[in-house]
């Protein structure tokens, strides 16, 4: 095993990303469509903050009993992006290793870390999957 094997092997560099200005139900049809469970949140091309599929849940209670039409309006009307989002984000570098995400991903407090140059843009996303696989191609 590779034991100082860039991060950038193993990110996914395809992202969905949301916007600030973008409504809570783009955020929530796009974690329902996707088999994806984060969504990295940028103004212009820096990363601002995180929406996670049990950030959405939280406050999808509001509109429970409800058709999705209903509830996208309920969303959209009493929440924005950035009430939702967690802006305090930790991030790897584009020059970490594979054990450092690995590292920060084993203490169990979250299962993405975004990767950011030093300008704080977005270069891509790390999950527990990704981790996953890439431990599973090495055997």
């Amino acid at each position: 095993m590779k034991r100082n094997e860039s991060i950038q092997k193993v990110m996914t560099t395809q992202l969905t990303t949301l916007h600030t200005a973008m409504k809570v139900s783009e955020a929530r049809k796009a974690l329902d469509t996707n088999a994806f469970r984060h969504l990295p949140v940028v103004s212009g091309d820096k990363l601002v903050g995180m929406i996670s599929s049990k950030d959405m849940l939280e406050v999808e209670i509001v509109g429970w009993g409800t058709d999705v039409r209903s509830l996208d309006a309920v969303l959209d009307h009493q929440f924005t992006i950035e009430q939702l989002m967690t802006s305090e984000v930790e991030t790897l570098p584009t020059s970490a290793k594979v054990r450092d995400a690995a590292n920060l991903l084993a203490e169990g407090r979250f299962h993405s870390v975004p990767v950011v140059d030093d300008e704080g843009r977005l270069q891509g996303l790390v999950t527990s999957t990704d981790l996953i696989r890439y431990l599973a191609d090495q055997f």
